[in-house]
């Protein structure tokens, strides 16, 4: 009888290959995007180092951090083999945790603190802008993030980007760019015109981290087709990625609120420390303006 092994190729019984992207990754670390990495951490130090009234350290520690999240998902990460774990993670870095440090590291601040006046007010014209309004609301960057990552994952997108490097690429910067675009939304230091109250930033929130959990658990539940148009598919691994994506986005989505209410609860610190000291809330006058009326002690009687 003849030997079956030896005329015939066995299937692989663990293709990790299956979420593997094509392009320069699949042989190696490409250098273009850690170059972005980068100037983009090397122009924000040149900023900080321009800023006579001293930028704080902890702004400029969580940019650096998210810089270095961005390179760990561009470097080790997309070098590596194709297995869809890796890659799930890759997605958890630079859709959440890098966009969110580089959110908290407030660079339009620094940025107005350092260019020339002209400079600024055309910068504060753009962020006024109603496109822009739109853009920055957090329904808006819940549908760009969450809803953009449901659209790759459920239809033939994703399946395309692994024969298109120029299309992986573009996911990629889709990731960063509504990652980050949400996170400013939510709990960004940096100035956003007409932004909604806290209500509206947590509820968008929460909508967010229930479309993601939902996703991860569809996903799951369908690993022997989803993400469609793979030619080959480890359900397994698939599973895996799916269980990294539910719990890796939860907590991405609790640092994201930390961050809400932080930023929250410092806003009203000092009004709380201003009505300690003896001083009423803020009364509108006659002209318009804000003025500040300061309770004063009673002057004693006569007959005191």
């Amino acid at each position: 009888m003849a030997d079956l092994a030896g005329t015939v190729p066995l299937r692989p019984r663990h293709p990790v290959t299956a979420l593997a992207h094509a392009g320069p990754a699949a042989g190696g670390v490409d250098p273009l995007p850690l170059a972005v990495v980068a100037s983009l951490a090397a122009g924000y130090l040149l900023a900080v180092s321009r800023d006579r009234r001293g930028w704080r350290r902890r702004r400029t520690a969580a940019w650096l951090t998210g810089c270095a999240v961005l390179a760990v998902a561009l470097g080790p990460l997309a070098g590596g083999p194709g297995d869809p774990r890796a890659h799930m993670a890759q997605h958890l870095l630079l859709g959440m945790f890098a966009p969110l440090a580089l959110a908290l590291g407030a660079p339009v601040t620094l940025l107005l603190r350092v260019v020339p006046p002209p400079v600024g007010r055309r910068v504060g014209r753009f962020l006024r802008a109603r496109p822009v309004h739109l853009l920055a609301h957090p329904v808006t960057a819940v549908l760009l993030s969450t809803g953009g990552l449901a659209l790759v994952l459920l239809t033939g997108l994703y399946a395309a980007a692994e024969r298109n490097p120029l299309l992986h690429h573009a996911l990629h910067v889709h990731y960063v760019a509504a990652g980050y675009l949400f996170a400013w939304a939510v709990a960004g230091p940096d100035p956003a015109p007409r932004r909604p109250g806290l209500v509206v930033r947590a509820a968008a929130l929460l909508g967010s981290g229930a479309g993601h959990a939902v996703l991860a658990k569809y996903l799951y539940a369908h690993a022997d087709t989803l993400p469609p148009g793979l030619p080959d598919r480890d359900v397994e691994a698939l599973r895996a990625a799916a269980r990294l994506m539910y719990y890796g986005g939860d907590v991405a989505e609790l640092l994201l609120a930390a961050a809400l209410f932080a930023a929250w609860y410092h806003r009203r610190r000092p009004r709380r420390a201003v009505s300690a000291a003896g001083v009423g809330p803020p009364v509108a006058g006659a002209t318009g303006r804000i003025a500040v009326s300061r309770s004063v002690p009673a002057r004693p009687s006569a007959a005191a």
